[in-house]
Formats: structure tokens, sequence, C-alpha cells
């Protein structure tokens, strides 16, 4: 079985990132920060991707289950996704939007999951299109945010974390090491495999930060999914060989048991069509065991995320 463990939908982009607010202006464009830019394929006169466009990808590349992200840049919609999961129960999974930096958001939090269905909290927290973007203070290590992750692992509810670019002020490995440590039954995921690009790869600072990320998958309680690698290496062309080597790397650190396959549609889809992103994930985890080539496709998705 192949499970995509980060996708997106949304009604509308309607949203916000530092630079200010978001808005969708039609066939794959929106108004960030003042500029206009193409952030999916022009897929039609409005900007939106509705379950039934994602379920209809997953189709087409013989994927048979998703996992539902949010984030500040396409804006939240968490009622959105909650129908698509009650919809789609069977083939589709999903976290809550959540900003903890807002002066309501243990209120927020408390209505937001008070009608079950989500599996999952997520913090977007990169710069560019995050949270610390919008809050430039923002620590994951705050004493005040201790409450959220004792709520979390409590509730069983996986922390989905993406914590941007490496060397960023967004990148707070060891907040989220400790965040881990303290709360050794709530379970994490960072998306993106730290993100892992050629240019902090020249630098060797910034890939020891890097590397001392991704080592975080050595405690017992912490993954990694790898959506968005061929992003990172787009000026390579198809079919995008140091997304292997990255996922190589890695694996090679932490073990094929703690890294799942995902892709970040429909933004990634600018990059390769989803057909290609499924072709990719294979041949770029040929490498491994066959077991452990299921562990990385589909089998960890399904254990962390039901």
């Amino acid at each position: 079985m192949i499970v995509d463990a980060h996708s997106h939908v949304f009604p509308r982009i309607h949203g916000q990132n530092g630079a200010g607010p978001t808005r969708g202006t039609g066939y794959g464009r929106a108004l960030i920060g003042g500029g206009e830019i193409q952030i999916t394929p022009p897929m039609g006169d409005g900007l939106a991707f509705s379950p039934e466009q994602l379920l209809a990808n997953l189709d087409w590349g013989g994927v048979e289950k998703a996992v539902l992200l949010q984030g500040p840049l396409y804006g939240e919609c968490n009622q959105y996704a909650l129908e698509a999961l009650r919809r789609y129960s069977d083939r589709l999974s999903g976290a809550a939007y959540f900003d903890p930096w807002l002066a309501d958001s243990r209120q927020t939090f408390e209505s937001t999951l008070a009608s079950p269905g989500f599996c999952a909290v997520k913090m977007e927290c990169s710069v560019p299109s995050g949270l610390c973007g919008i809050h430039p203070e923002a620590q994951l290590g705050a004493p005040e945010l201790d409450w959220l992750w004792q709520e979390l692992e409590r509730r069983s509810l996986v922390l989905v974390l993406d914590l941007g670019g490496i060397g960023s002020r967004s990148y707070q490995t060891e907040a989220v090491r400790s965040i881990a440590v303290r709360q050794p039954g709530l379970t994490v995921v960072i998306a993106h495999l730290g993100q892992p690009r050629p240019e902090a790869e020249l630098e060797p600072n910034l890939w020891r930060l890097w590397e001392e990320q991704v080592d975080l998958g050595l405690l017992s309680n912490v993954w990694f999914d790898c959506a968005s690698l061929i992003a990172f290496v787009q000026d390579e062309g198809y079919p995008f060989p140091s997304a292997e080597r990255y996922l190589r790397l890695a694996i090679e650190r932490i073990g094929a048991h703690k890294v799942m396959w995902g892709t970040d549609q429909p933004g990634t889809l600018l990059h390769a069509t989803y057909n290609q992103y499924v072709l990719l994930a294979k041949s770029h985890t040929a490498f491994l065991s066959p077991g452990e080539q299921a562990q990385v496709l589909g089998e960890t998705a399904l254990q962390i995320y039901g």
C-alpha cells in the first residue's frame, strides 16, 4: 500500500505569511506580500484544491491513502478538511491547523478539536510561509506552550512540524528534542526531511545543522516525512538524483522505518506530475530492501496516522 503522508486541500487561498495576506487570483496564481506568483499549476479559473481533485491524483498514481495537512499560506480551513475526512474516511486522515501564539489559542484549540475527526495537529513554523514569519519571536521551547505538548500527548494526537529552512530562526531542533524527551508518549513528525538543499550542503556549518535535525529520528517518538525533496533540487530536472541521495543519507542515519513518503501536493505539482512523483518514489527507494521500501512508501504512515 502507498500512502501520501503530506497533502493539502483547500477551498481557496485566503491565508497569511510574514509578508502579509495571501489571496488566490486564479489559474494557480496568488498575491503574496504584494507580488503575484505561481504557486500551483493552472488547474482552473479559481485557486482551490478539492478532496475530489486530490483523490483523482491518488487514483492516477495508484496511491491508496493520503494525510491532509494545513498551513498559513493556504489559510486555515479546518472545517473544510474535517468534512473531507468524514466524507472519505476510508482514504484520508488529517491534521488540524493550529496557531499557538494567538491570544485565544487555548480556547481555539479546544473548539477546533471538540468534534472528532483529526488525528494530528500541524504547526508550519517556517519563516517564508509559516508561523515564525507571522510571529517573529515565536519559540517552540517557551514555557507557555508546555500545556500544548502535554495535551497532545494526553489526547494521542500526532504533532506535525514544518521547521523551515536550515539555519533559519524556525529551525528549532533543540527545542523539538526537549519536547520529545519530556513527552515520550507524544508522536512527532517533522516535514520535508529537515529541508536538505544543495546550497546548505556546500556550507559545513549548515549541513551539520541538518544532520543534527535528522538525528532527532533516533529518538523513539520522532519521525520524518520526505515531501518536497524534488522542489529543493528542481534545477536538476527529472529524475532529480539529489533527492534520492538526501533520502539515502537520512536513512543511513536513522533507518528506513523513520521516514515516510509524501508529495506536498498541489504546490509541488509545479515540478512534476503526480504520476511522476509516484514513479520517483519507487525508483528513489529501490536501494532499500522490499520490507524497508514498503515502510517508507506506506506502512509507517499507516502506523503513525492510523
